[in-house]
């Protein structure tokens, strides 16, 4: 890396075209002054400038050398001006979450990029863990995970509480025993399913439910894609759990069933970025929208 004091030495010597000159702004000596300019030369590997008595001519190379050091205080400047501002509608957000959470956010997220050019929201589906990994990183700026089993790296918030579902085929919508019914059908895997099937057997209010023998209950299908899962279940070939933000956001609706028991089944949210992290305003400005974006899926977190 090229010496920052030389290249200011050598520019402030080729926009004055003289040495004494340089000095005196630099508050250098003269003999300073040459000796940055050949510290410089030796660097580069080059003859910057061409001695004529008392004053010189760049050379080629030189006005290379020039340019660059002109690029070098001109990023300078501009980073100087970028430290001072902290503008909310520019810059990097990074968003780690559900592929169901990804599916009804993405698309509204980019609403606000349109309002807002200078931002770039990026949005990755991933696991609880994964998401965690990346905050604690860095890689990702936010993540929204269901459970955060160590807190001294994170900064969390609980945002609120989504619905769990069970989803049947249409034609199941009226069945008198559920548990029967998904015992015949089957599970339409993927790879939340265990988690949300365990939540949801341990916390209902359906005792047949509750007596549900998982081993007995066998693998219909299988998928991994947010926007598929639905899809087997459309077409009678099995049942799936997953939460509201995913059964809402499918295309063909009218060929599943939503079964609805007395209590509902809730999984908590939490919004997590790394501890200690001072967040720019675009990403408290973007959390916030995140969060109101989210609303329509969410219940109100029940007091401790």
């Amino acid at each position: 890396m090229l010496n920052p004091n030389w290249l200011m030495t050598f520019k402030t010597l080729i926009e004055t075209g003289h040495f004494t000159q340089t000095a005196d702004k630099l508050f250098m000596t003269q003999p300073g002054v040459s000796q940055h300019v050949r510290k410089l030369e030796e660097a580069c590997g080059h003859a910057l400038i061409k001695r004529i008595n008392k004053t010189f001519e760049i050379t080629e190379q030189g006005r290379l050398v020039y340019e660059y050091a002109c690029q070098q205080a001109q990023s300078e400047r501009n980073l100087l001006i970028q430290l001072g501002e902290d503008d909310p509608f520019s810059g990097r957000y990074k968003l780690a979450c559900s592929g169901a959470m990804a599916l009804t956010l993405y698309p509204q997220l980019l609403d606000i990029q349109q309002r807002h050019r200078g931002l770039s929201i990026e949005v990755e589906a991933a696991p609880n863990q994964r998401i965690m990994r990346q905050v604690e990183s860095g890689e990702a700026d936010v993540g929204i995970v269901t459970h955060v089993p160590n807190q001294s790296l994170l900064q969390v918030e609980e945002i609120g509480q989504e619905p769990l579902f069970i989803v049947v085929p249409k034609a199941y919508e009226q069945t008198p025993n559920l548990a029967e019914t998904l015992l015949e059908l089957g599970l339409v895997s993927h790879p939340d399913a265990e988690h949300y099937l365990s939540l949801y057997l341990s916390r209902c209010d359906d005792e047949q439910l509750r007596q549900v023998d998982t081993a007995k209950l066998h693998v219909s299908s299988y998928v991994n894609q947010i926007n598929q899962i639905l899809v087997p279940v459309a077409r009678g070939l099995g049942f799936t759990l997953l939460p509201k933000s995913a059964v809402t956001s499918f295309v063909d609706a009218d060929r599943i069933a939503v079964l609805q028991r007395e209590t509902q089944v809730y999984e908590t949210l939490y919004l997590i970025h790394k501890r200690h992290r001072v967040l720019p305003q675009r990403t408290t400005y973007l959390n916030q929208a995140l969060k109101s974006l989210l609303s329509p899926c969410l219940r109100d977190s029940e007091p401790a």
